[in-house]
């Protein structure tokens, strides 16, 4: 959360440091960091108040700009990382190292300390002194995973690190027997202004969705973005603008300048007159590359043709985009940063590239190639080497003239590196290397037999003309570096050309799927509101000709707490997810499918839903929904949207109904801190027997149903009020149960409601089944396949269908 993200005071930590009290520990923060293949994961520990924060994994760009804002945010005293590392995180441990005003020390420790399984014991004996004493290792594990996201793989490890680092510092300072590091509370760290969701919540709102590819070439190792919010998102036209878009999904944003920033932009390219400017930049940013990896290259000089290709098309596309920009209102401020940013620089590497290089060659010989007129040694070089053919025939001619008589042909060759060559027929004669020696030639090789010779006449043309092609490629290489030099110079100017593309691909494809699906752009409001009008659920409404919109409004005076009650498959999970993903839509810029819609900057969404891909073989459904929901209860803040769908399935009706009260009424007493709760429940007696408590704060909801005969029909609409009946029999009914079990399970219920004996019914014994059964495969054992008189369909439908009916 972003309310526990916070450090003290800095004048608070002072008085830790230069207090009275000598003896006093010093204030320190430890900050751990693990990264891997884009991933971060992090944790720190403030030893003023024992107290450990964590952040679950995300994505992280290669210049490490998530981990640069937390140290700037924290400032910590000491960072560890593995000493076996990525390369960016070692730059960027040496770029601070330089920093004269901020001098942390960082702790290296062999990467053994991060392994997933020793950070987890370490976990497991930290001391925390709100437990029993007598605790067990195995009875902590439920309390820690419900305050910690164990599958946070790369912050598990993070903590391991650090629990490393702050026990090795507390060597000696506790005497009573207490060896584990002291904590005395989890808390969940966020940036500041960036919204907390855990994994859990990403799968149970489908915001992310992997599939294999359907190709047979990648069934090992390809996947593909299935049906989620970021698929019906992400119709941006580069690769880095895709890249871009997931980061801004696993950051959502609080910060409303910019939020507004993106909706402007929105805004002006879902309006119908600006399609054609959408167009023409959809055209240019399908061009731009990236221009990092380019760069790099470059400074390896390790740069191919098919690079300069790239650089060209993204460097001219680029030129585009701001000629485009430029004419369009630059009181929008990402269409003014474009403006400014997008310098003369790139209209100079653009000349520059396009003047001296020579693509079509380069293709044809796979390498560098400059444009004529760029160096008159080269073009004098190539001069000589497109004469060379009409040069040598004459050599050759001059050549023959002084051969031995038996030689009635010659030829006269140049091969780059080892210069020109006299071509000679090998003669009948010639067996063996001894008689390929020729008075006034030098033997060199036999090629497809041809021999090949140095010649007076050859050797002279070496010196005089010496290796052209080698010559050639040194001057063109020479060339390639200072244009290298050049572009390297500009790259100031490269960088902030893909930063402001990426962000201008992704709004682009915002605002498209905007116009696609008639969304509307939010209302943002720092208050605690949240109000969505005839909403709509971005996924499922793709999947079904028609869906009924419906209205959420939350706030102290509409009620915080919504209760849902209604019968299976009546769209009250789906209610609930529309919800979580239209306020996530809005946290990241983008439109929401909704006529209105009114959203208060929330600090976070906390889900407690089934989902597939959050089932652990290690822990029992009620116990992963326990920890679903202690987490949200204890990071929950009023300005938090949670939400339950059927909490308490799995254990015992009383337990899971307790509890249920129990989480509801915390929620309720909190008032003003009361977040955001929409609850969906199959628990009817939670309102029929009076469990909730008399509160403003509380409003009942349930979705319309109607019976047309015997038939249920869910209208999918909400309205005010509970329901009277679970509809079960129905709901048994349209699942495809049987009439005459649904009926019979009707009549049971109703002898139990009403506490009357429940008569069994009489059926066959199992002996007398047994015998049936027994009777009728061996009449059809005895049949006579080829009898053409027998009428086997007949046969089974008579005697064999009936029977199985009396034993089902």
């Amino acid at each position: 959360m972003a309310g526990s993200s916070f450090v003290q005071e800095p004048e608070f930590r002072d008085l830790g440091i230069n207090g009275d009290n000598e003896d006093e520990e010093k204030h320190e923060i430890f900050l751990s960091v693990f990264i891997q293949q884009g991933q971060i994961g992090l944790s720190y520990y403030d030893n003023s108040d024992c107290t450990l924060h964590f952040m679950p994994d995300t994505m992280e760009n290669s210049d490490l700009q998530l981990l640069d804002r937390v140290i700037q945010e924290l400032t910590p005293n000491v960072i560890i990382t593995s000493a076996k590392q990525d390369h960016n995180l070692t730059q960027f441990i040496e770029t601070l190292e330089l920093n004269p005003d901020y001098k942390p020390e960082v702790v290296l420790f062999p990467s053994v300390n991060f392994g997933l399984e020793v950070s987890k014991q370490r976990l497991l004996s930290v001391h925390l002194p709100f437990l029993p004493p007598s605790i067990t290792a195995s009875e902590k594990i439920p309390y820690l995973t419900s305050c910690i996201p164990l599958d946070s793989v790369l912050m598990v490890r993070s903590i391991g690190g650090l629990l490393k680092c702050v026990e090795s510092r507390r060597s000696g300072l506790e005497l009573e027997g207490n060896v584990g590091v002291p904590i005395h509370q989890f808390l969940a760290y966020t940036l500041k202004d960036v919204v907390y969701m855990d994994k859990d919540t990403y799968s149970a709102l489908q915001i992310f969705k992997s599939e294999l590819h359907p190709s047979v070439y990648k069934l090992q190792f390809g996947e593909k973005e299935g049906m989620s919010l970021y698929g019906v998102l992400n119709r941006c036209r580069s690769r880095f603008g895709s890249q871009l878009l997931r980061q801004w999904f696993h950051r959502p944003t609080r910060d409303l300048n910019v939020l507004k920033r993106r909706q402007e932009v929105i805004r002006f390219f879902t309006s119908p007159r600006n399609s054609s400017d959408l167009s023409t930049l959809q055209g240019c940013l399908r061009n731009i590359k990236s221009i990092s990896v380019l760069l790099q290259r470059m400074s390896l000089s390790n740069t191919k043709v098919i690079d300069w290709q790239s650089l060209y098309k993204t460097v001219y596309s680029a030129v585009c985009i701001v000629d485009t920009v430029r004419t369009l209102p630059q009181n929008i401020q990402l269409f003014s940063e474009i403006s400014e940013n997008f310098t003369n620089d790139l209209f100079y590497i653009a000349t520059f590239i396009s003047k001296v290089v020579d693509f079509e060659a380069s293709i044809t010989e796979n390498r560098f190639t400059v444009k004529p007129n760029i160096d008159p040694v080269i073009d004098e070089k190539k001069r000589r080497m497109m004469g060379l053919p009409d040069f040598l025939t004459d050599v050759a001619r001059a050549e023959l003239e002084t051969l031995d008589p038996r030689f009635t042909t010659c030829s006269v060759i140049y091969l780059p590196l080892i210069g020109f060559l006299l071509k000679l027929p090998r003669l009948p004669t010639m067996l063996d290397k001894q008689s390929f020696e020729i008075d006034g030639l030098n033997f060199v090789f036999l090629s497809d037999d041809r021999l090949h010779y140095r010649s007076a006449r050859t050797k002279e043309l070496d010196s005089m003309l010496g290796d052209l092609h080698c010559d050639i490629i040194d001057l063109e290489m020479a060339v390639m570096r200072d244009l290298q030099t050049a572009v390297l110079q500009r790259s100031v100017c490269l960088y902030k050309v893909m930063a402001l593309c990426a962000e201008l691909d992704c709004l682009i494809a915002l605002a498209q799927a905007s116009q696609d699906h008639g969304y509307c752009c939010p209302t943002l409001t720092p208050d605690q509101r949240l109000a969505l009008i005839e909403s709509r659920h971005p996924l499922l409404e793709l999947c079904t000709p028609v869906f009924v919109s419906n209205t959420y409004i939350s706030s102290e005076t509409d009620g915080k707490v919504k209760v849902i009650t209604g019968p299976n498959s009546s769209g009250k999970s789906i209610y609930l997810k529309q919800v979580g993903l239209i306020v996530f839509m809005a946290l990241i810029g983008s439109d929401v499918p909704a006529k209105e819609a009114e959203i208060g900057l929330v600090d976070g969404i906390f889900t407690r839903m089934q989902s597939r891909e959050s089932v652990s073989v290690s822990l029992s459904t009620f116990m992963i929904d326990l920890n679903q929901m202690a987490h949200s209860l204890n990071h929950s803040t009023g300005n938090s949207l949670v939400l339950v769908d059927e909490f308490g399935k799995g254990t015992n009706t009383v337990n899971g109904l307790s509890l249920l009260t129990a989480c509801l009424s915390h929620w309720v007493r909190r008032g003003s801190q009361c977040p955001h709760l929409l609850l969906a429940t199959n628990f009817h007696s939670l309102i029929q027997l009076g469990l909730l408590p008399e509160s403003p704060l509380l409003s009942l909801l349930t979705l319309e149903t109607a019976i047309e005969g015997e038939e249920l029909v869910f209208l999918y609409q909400i309205k005010n009020g509970i329901c009277q009946s679970s509809c079960a029999a129905n709901i048994a009914t349209l699942a495809g149960v049987p009439p005459a079990l649904v009926k019979r399970g009707v009549e049971v219920s109703e002898l139990y409601r009403t506490g009357s004996a429940i008569r069994k019914i009489d059926t066959a014994s199992p002996d007398d089944q047994n015998s049936r059964c027994t009777e009728v495969v061996e009449k059809f054992l005895s049949l006579d396949l080829d009898d053409p008189e027998l009428d086997l369909d007949t046969y089974l439908k008579g005697e064999v269908l009936p029977a199985l009916e009396e034993v089902l």
